[in-house]
């Protein structure tokens, strides 16, 4: 939702106030809207239908944010001292550093934000609109001021509308007001005093969806100079929350940033105070602190995300916003709605009887008519009316239609034949209850209450077999100016159709996979209980719990958090209980995704952890969920999810490889600087030592990841993060230790070559070691790494054991090494890595990961 200050609009909107003829001179425009030729003008002179959103900016701005990162900002300042201390060179690489990360950075998320815009490009949503005295469609984004458009329910409001005509037109501006209810709007503007212009009557405004009925608009104003434009954000991101995966990340930073601000006054107090040399101990403290900062930690997450964007689309999964991915991995509880995910979508009229059970081409006739005459969002049971038998409709004139809405759950229209008459079709229990007579044997009878019971128990007996059912009634009305909902009284009772939707082939085998998954599945459905219950035992799904609307709506919080824990088939759901549903899921502790494509599933999508639509849906579900499924099929839910927790996976390895490793080589530069008369490391060996490092971890994005990783949800676990860094950075630091004790007792070595021969030891044992903790079963035996992070980390490996050797190794003050050394070597980085494999597989025993 946008928060709304008032004070930041005019209470007078002047196009609000015109004459329709005043409106229409003041834009150039008619009724009949504008030329095709003046549209291509207006979109010159006033620019795209498209409002300011955060991914839109200039990119140096774009750039320059991701300085603004406590761990870049950590280096620049270590940057900043070490240049105040005359350190040039020392002080030019951790800068580059820190530029290097920036960089990186910003390309791969600039890269993914593209990427994501066009995949999202693919879903078009568009407008109708009158060009040329003719009826076309054209995308949102090309709209402009003096267009006169059509809205009907389903669709989205696309710009500021001043309305021209209306017919029980109602639209959701929760997105702009906070609002949950509809409000009415129509052509007529009270003269009133208004707290915002969202109050006036003929206005609606970009952001809005159509909840009910149908109107006829003029463009008044598009992209920025809306007021949803003026606000600076768009849906898109509005939508996006904090995810746990957020919370987790910066709990981690700054967890580092403590532990560097602790061991950097350790180090330096040990260096400068013992030694007397407080320059040197400045330096190699601050060096130490680049040595602790996984700076390379938003470009590997970003690298993630987009490559899990990418892998997703191959899969025919739209991600339109980059986060969502962790979230998808995460989801524990998946909320959908039955029809085209668990059924077919393919929906065929089965019977059209009367109130006696018998067939009756007059219910026919009269659903085609209702049917054929209605300009709302037409829904599959109208489609399957129409396809089953064309009916000769063109001499009947359409006087009136009455909308759809969620409450009364009817629709009715007034037509003219030899008669004027109101055509109404809709729930059962809704139309059973506003008719006063039924249709028998050619008579009207007056509909007793024993008549009444008997249509209920045959409208439920064909819904325990499975049928979708509609009651259709009609009665003749009188000529008069405008209907109304008391209109709809007094029907005459035709009957029913029924339809059938049979389940997927799929759905059995797609719900078990996600269930292996641990995604608990929860079916959430306008339907009523028998039809629900039918398809439940048609596919084998086991109902634990079973809850309706009316229930819900009965329950406090107490009652409904332990019912809809247990329930997983809800029925007979309004928009609002859908949402209620979710908030007590998500107060539960669960990541709940949701699934659904009409108008109404557009609040439950925005409630949801993450939202998923599909590409033929209502334009403001398309428009509200973060993830879009060219196919609606749970199987690819499936897939994706799998994908979600894969890149989870390995931004999570990289946490815990890089903290671990470098915790432990700064306990090892602590412990050095209190027995060691000189400096273990110099500041510019730390500092390529922590480069080539960062180096070999780039291709961890590639990593396979264990099948037993991704078969359950992973959550956030920052306490077993600490347990792991605490507890395996000191075991680094133990045989750093025995490093120096060798450097020492056996090779007697200078500064020179103790220096040269931990740099060695250091990073190839905290490259090494990634093989271990990639994974929890035993590396290359059990579990492979991918080709490409075996060719880098091999490669990083080989330079640094070659690098004292070289004119580079002697310019940072390496010298070369005894073959004695590298045998050493090897046995201990071979004792190293099973300690460590040993301690992991305990760890993992013994913590929840």
């Amino acid at each position: 939702m946008i928060r709304v200050d008032n004070d930041i609009f005019s209470k007078e909107k002047k196009e609000a106030k015109l004459e329709l003829s005043e409106l229409f001179s003041f834009l150039q425009s008619s009724e009949q809207g504008i030329s095709s030729v003046e549209a291509g003008k207006r979109i010159q002179r006033y620019g795209y239908n498209q409002s300011i959103s955060k991914k839109e900016q200039l990119i140096v701005v774009e750039y320059l944010k991701k300085f603004i990162n406590p761990l870049t900002i950590t280096l620049l300042i270590v940057a900043g001292l070490s240049y105040g201390l005359g350190q040039n060179i020392n002080a030019s690489i951790v800068a580059a550093m820190a530029f290097l990360s920036a960089t990186l950075s910003f390309i791969q998320e600039h890269n993914a934000s593209n990427t994501a815009k066009k995949l999202a490009a693919m879903i078009n949503i568009k407008a109708k609109v009158i060009r040329d005295g003719e009826k076309h469609e054209v995308l949102i984004k090309e709209l402009v001021p003096g267009d006169v458009i059509e809205l009907s329910a389903g669709r989205m409001v696309p710009a500021d509308v001043r309305i021209i005509s209306s017919n029980h037109f109602s639209v959701n501006q929760s997105v702009l007001t906070g609002e949950s209810f509809p409000l009415d709007k129509h052509e007529k503007l009270n003269h009133k005093s208004y707290k915002s212009v969202f109050d006036m009557e003929n206005l609606s405004f970009m952001g809005s969806s159509v909840a009910g009925g149908s109107a006829t608009a003029m463009v008044i104003a598009t992209g920025k100079q809306t007021e949803f434009g003026k606000l600076s954000l768009s849906l898109v991101s509005t939508r996006h929350q904090v995810t746990s995966f957020d919370k987790g990340l910066k709990s981690f930073t700054y967890l580092m940033i403590r532990l560097i601000a602790l061991l950097v006054l350790v180090i330096f107090a040990a260096n400068a105070l013992l030694k007397g040399n407080s320059i040197e101990g400045v330096l190699f403290a601050l060096a130490v602190a680049v040595g602790l900062t996984p700076e390379m930690l938003p470009m590997i997450v970003t690298i993630n995300l987009s490559k899990g964007a990418r892998d997703m689309a191959k899969k025919k999964v739209i991600i339109k916003e980059l986060a969502s991915i962790q979230n998808f991995g995460g989801m524990d509880v998946l909320c959908t709605d039955k029809t085209g995910t668990i059924t077919e979508d393919k929906v065929a009229l089965q019977d059209h009887i009367d109130g006696d059970g018998k067939i009756s081409a007059r219910v026919l006739e009269l659903a085609y008519k209702n049917s054929s005459f209605q300009s709302g969002m037409e829904n599959v049971m109208d489609s399957a009316i129409k396809r089953h038998k064309k009916i000769n409709i063109e001499k009947i004139q359409k006087i009136y239609e009455i909308p759809f809405d969620f409450s009364r759950r009817i629709m009715s229209v007034i037509v003219k034949d030899k008669t004027r008459q109101m055509i109404s079709k809709g729930a059962p229990e809704n139309i059973i209850h506003k008719s006063k007579y039924y249709y028998s044997g050619g008579k009207i009878v007056l509909l007793s209450d024993q008549k009444r019971i008997a249509l209920h128990r045959k409208y439920q007996k064909m819904s325990q077999e499975g049928y979708r059912v509609l009651a259709v009634a009609y009665k003749n009305i009188k000529q008069k100016k405008q209907y109304s909902l008391s209109d709809e009284n007094e029907l005459v009772f035709a009957g029913f159709v029924s339809f059938l939707d049979t389940p997927k082939h799929t759905s059995k085998e797609a719900i078990d996979k996600l269930e292996n998954l641990g995604v608990n599945i929860k079916i959430l459905t306008g339907d009523n209980e028998f039809v629900a219950r039918k398809i439940c035992e048609e596919i084998k799904f086991e109902i634990t719990g079973l809850l309706t609307s009316s229930e819900i709506d009965s329950m406090n919080e107490a009652q409904l958090r332990t019912a809809v824990e247990k329930a997983n088939i809800f029925t007979r759901l309004t928009p609002d209980s859908k949402v209620r549903i979710i908030k007590v899921l998500r107060s539960l502790g669960h990541t709940v995704g949701y699934m659904g494509d009409g108008i109404n599933d557009s609040p439950a999508l925005r409630a949801a952890d993450v939202g998923i639509s599909v590409n033929n849906a209502a334009d403001i579900s398309k428009e509200t969920a973060e993830i879009i499924l060219l196919e609606k099929n749970l199987n690819i839910l499936a897939n994706c999810v799998v994908e979600g927790r894969k890149v989870f996976g390995n931004s999570v390895k990289y946490i815990k490889m890089g903290a671990s490793s470098n915790f432990g080589n700064m306990i090892s530069m602590t412990g050095a600087s209190f027995f060691l008369p000189f400096l273990p490391m110099l500041p510019a060996q730390i500092l390529l030592n922590n480069f080539l490092y960062d180096v070999s971890q780039i291709a961890l994005p590639t990593d396979n990841v264990d099948k037993e990783y991704i078969e359950k949800p992973k959550p956030w676990n920052i306490g077993f993060i600490k347990q792991f860094i605490f507890i395996i950075g000191p075991i680094s630091s133990l045989f750093d230790f025995l490093t120096f004790g060798v450097m020492i007792w056996v090779f007697s070595a200078s500064p020179a070559l103790f220096q040269s021969g931990w740099f060695v030891e250091s990073l190839i044992t905290q490259v090494l070691v990634i093989y271990i903790i990639r994974t929890n079963k035993i590396p290359f035996i059990q579990s492979r790494p991918s080709k490409s992070l075996l060719v880098v980390t091999l490669s990083v490996v080989a330079v640094g054991a070659f690098i004292p050797f070289t004119i580079i190794g002697q310019y940072f003050g390496f010298v070369p090494l005894p073959p004695l050394y590298f045998g050493i070597l090897l046995a201990m980085s071979i004792s190293y890595l099973l300690v460590v494999q040993l301690v992991k597989s305990t760890l993992h025993k013994r913590f929840a990961d």
